[in-house]
């Protein structure tokens, strides 16, 4: 079916936002998922597309949660058990893969991600770790070789990991600039040779700087006349203060269709190798038409569940558009909401001041003015969505959960509530778990930012408060259900893998991927393998609303799968993050492997 020619745009009003939404209502509706015709649709019977033989096959269903093999037949799970069970569905046609004892899986859901900024940074160009010219040169010409020519290259976000050390532990007392005045400050003098046909604009991470080459300069015409353009001898070098950075920020144009679909490919690559089925996305108008190509063309190779923004929701309830509109492979589903600010600004808000600030922290525009954020949750309760809001210092999270209980007193109780506490980083005290399993409220929380975050977290907070931080076996102990995620890319000050092997790692141990500190940051809140492969599959279908056939290994179920070389649950703890995924498929549908053999029939 042919795409709808729609331009999305941000809305400033009701009715821009209902064309908004309506645009996105046409573009799910001629994308409905593709079947591939092979079998029933509950995947009841028959013979086998794909059989996967003689493994662990951990199906996530606590009352039979391991099995020796799986078949596929479609786009669904035709069966699950013992070799020969499974066996009894193989047909002349039927592809085989010995596993030789790997592990099967549900395909993994993460419950956070940036998708566009994520490809943006994949296929442009990525300098967190960049603190010298040879470094920035070389990333950028790689990003040269990917980019479509003419295009601008933009961010970079340079000398993050000069400012703090990528992998440290942390201490208290350290500084947010060791490097001080001497940190490295390029200028264009290698940048313009080997960018002939791209613009230029690369910032350092706290936008402090900033480094434009010559064509970047042109298309402003920025010159020395401006204010914040250095000159040496009366020719720019490319380094510029932030004011007049902005105005070259001004005349970058909105990216090409083309380009954004090459980022997302260079996403979509990633996700497949780390066995990523499904995303839940922060997904801005502009990309629904870009996951719909994708779709169209059978490249769209991850399951999304799309988040608008909380203020949104009023257009998908004056389109009558219910919760989880669309389709298995693009559903428009919860709504994010802001509360605080975050940990790497010094601005999620507590009760007490941050130690090197004084300050307590800030809110987000939609808290204000004073009780909107009561207005939208209520409203979007009382339509029927799912709001699901960032909260990330214990008075942001403290406040959200006193949200939370006004919404049920004035709503009424509602089985089919899910409420989720974006983050969820820092609480007050094991209370604050209590209350959010008294309320229902869904954790979702992201294992990386501990192991990250940990090298300035105490200099920040302080040694007794961390107690609480990126509490994960407090949370479940109380019966809050956690749920896992990426963050995928990450902030400017530093890179979050999508690998979900990293981030059970992360859960598991609690040490940087160098292995510290010895005995894991807060090992009181380590929590073990099987919940965490959990928070990934299972719960985060449940968080999303497509428990009945997503999340699980089971007849009928959405055949999404991962095979892992090893299974994690009785590896070293050390070695999670080394473990490599084999085999992804979507959907009934290979879409990465590697070190996999097919027995002939």
């Amino acid at each position: 079916m042919a795409t709808p020619s729609i331009r999305f745009a941000p809305s400033g009003t009701i009715h821009a936002g209902i064309l908004v939404l309506a645009g996105i209502a046409a573009f799910l509706l001629s994308g409905c998922e593709p079947e591939r015709g092979l079998g029933a649709a509950d995947g009841s019977g028959g013979t086998a597309d794909l059989i996967l033989t003689g493994g662990i096959v951990w199906t996530g269903d606590e009352n039979a949660s391991e099995a020796e093999a799986i078949a596929l037949r479609g786009n669904r799970i035709l069966a699950v058990g013992s070799v020969g069970e499974v066996d009894g569905h193989r047909g002349a046609n039927t592809r085989v893969i010995q596993l030789d004892g790997r592990f099967v899986a549900p395909g993994f859901i993460d419950n956070h991600t940036h998708f566009n900024q994520a490809g943006a940074l994949l296929l442009g160009v990525n300098l967190l770790d960049a603190a010298d010219e040879e470094t920035l040169l070389r990333r950028v010409g790689e990003a040269v070789q990917r980019v479509p020519s003419g295009s601008w290259i933009t961010g970079g976000n340079w000398g993050a990991y000069e400012a703090w050390a990528r992998g440290s532990a942390g201490a208290a007392g350290a500084e947010d600039d060791p490097a001080g005045s001497q940190a490295f400050a390029p200028d264009r003098s290698g940048l313009d040779g080997i960018t002939p046909d791209h613009p230029v604009l690369l910032n350092r991470w706290d936008r402090s700087a900033f480094l434009a080459n010559a064509l970047a300069l042109e298309a402003a015409g920025a010159d020395c006349g401006w204010s914040g353009v250095e000159c040496e001898e009366g020719v720019p070098t490319g380094r510029l203060e932030p004011d007049a950075a902005r105005r070259i920020l001004d005349v970058v144009p909105e990216k090409s269709r083309e380009l954004m679909l090459a980022e997302a490919r260079e996403g979509l690559a990633d996700l497949r190798r780390y066995g990523v089925t499904t995303i839940h996305d922060i997904t801005p108008p502009e990309m629904f038409g870009v996951y719909q190509d994708l779709l169209e063309a059978g490249e769209l190779t991850t399951r999304i569940y799309a988040r608008p923004t909380l203020d949104r929701f009023e257009h998908q309830a004056a389109l009558g558009l219910p919760r989880n509109f669309g389709n298995d492979f693009l559903m428009l589903g919860g709504y994010k909401g802001f509360v605080d600010g975050i940990m790497g600004a010094s601005t999620a808000m507590f009760h007490e001041p941050f130690d090197h600030t004084g300050g307590f922290g800030i809110w987000r525009d939609m808290m204000n003015p004073p009780g909107n954020m009561e207005r939208l949750l209520l409203e979007a309760d009382r339509a029927g969505y799912w709001p699901q809001v960032h909260a990330i210092g214990d008075f942001a999270i403290d406040t959200l959960l006193a949200l939370y209980e006004r919404v049920e007193e004035v709503n009424g109780p509602r089985e089919d509530r899910r409420f989720r506490i974006i983050h969820a980083q820092h609480l007050r005290g094991p209370e604050t778990a209590a209350r959010m399993a008294s309320l229902g409220v869904i954790a979702e929380v992201q294992p990386f930012h501990a192991i990250d975050d940990m090298r300035w977290m105490e200099e920040r907070i302080g040694p007794d408060r961390i107690r609480w931080t990126y509490a994960f076996r407090t949370l479940d102990e109380a019966g809050v259900m956690l749920s896992f995620g990426s963050d995928w890319p990450g902030t400017q000050a530093s890179w979050y893998t999508a690998n979900p092997l990293m981030g059970i790692y992360a859960a598991v141990t609690r040490q940087t991927p160098e292995g510290e500190p010895s005995g894991g940051w807060i090992p009181e809140e380590r929590i073990d393998v099987e919940t965490a492969l959990r928070a990934y599959t299972v719960n985060n279908a449940w968080a999303e609303g497509t428990e009945d056939r997503k999340g699980r290994l089971e007849p009928g179920f959405l055949a999404d799968v991962v095979v892992l070389d090893r299974d994690p649950r009785s590896s070293e703890p050390s070695e999670i993050q080394h473990i490599r995924v084999d085999l992804t498929v979507v959907n009934g549908r290979i879409v990465h492997e590697q070190n996999t053999s097919a027995q002939p029939d």
